[in-house]
């Protein structure tokens, strides 16, 4: 339907993003390790997209890498494994971190997720297994980007983003709280939250 969008990135708000493309303005939802990678407010982005329409909702997924999209495609494929689930699958770890838990039959390591249990976990080990996608796919032009700007409040927004990932409020805060936020944006701020809680 819409395999990509090209435009100038006009917002970023983990997980949202709104992208300016010739004067219309997609927001699209997007998993950190494609925060993690964005340049600048202003800059022009591609992004490869996904579009999911459901009756009370037409929802967009962006990705700056196509493997990336490639993976939360097969994601979905998984019983019990919707969009938001995928994003945030995406969001906690990079898809070569998550092959490599598919690979090895590390549940632990995806239970660690939120919104992952036990089953969820073994489910995916044995659903995904077989039908990885190819990761070896070239990064495209973005990945080589301008750190980003920081925020007037960077902690706040990266417990607002952990909430929308899943994480409930007074674990975002927990996981927020003890990292300094000084010099850090609020991408900076959800990457370091989510690594102490994969630890």
């Amino acid at each position: 339907m819409i395999g990509f969008l090209r435009g100038k990135l006009a917002h970023k708000a983990p997980p949202f993003l709104l992208l300016d493309v010739h004067g219309v303005g997609y927001e699209i939802e997007a998993p950190m390790t494609t925060f993690y990678d964005l340049p600048l407010v202003g800059a022009e982005i591609t992004l490869h997209t996904h579009v999911v329409i459901r009756e009370d909702a037409h929802s967009l997924f962006g990705f700056l890498k196509e493997a990336d999209r490639a993976m939360f495609r097969t994601l979905i494929k998984v019983n019990g494994v919707g969009p938001k689930l995928a994003l945030t699958i995406l969001s906690g770890q990079s898809a070569e971190e998550f092959q490599r838990c598919i690979r090895d039959n590390d549940t632990q390591g995806l239970i660690c997720l939120p919104g992952v249990g036990k089953k969820t976990a073994e489910r995916l080990v044995i659903e995904m297994r077989d039908r990885l996608p190819d990761l070896g796919a070239p990064a495209g032009p973005n990945t080589a980007l301008t750190p980003t700007p920081v925020a007037a409040h960077p902690k706040q927004e990266a417990i607002s983003a952990l909430c929308s990932l899943g994480y409930k409020p007074i674990d975002a805060n927990k996981m927020v709280q003890h990292i300094n936020a000084e010099g850090k944006s609020c991408e900076d701020i959800i990457r370091l939250a989510l690594q102490g809680a994969l630890k």
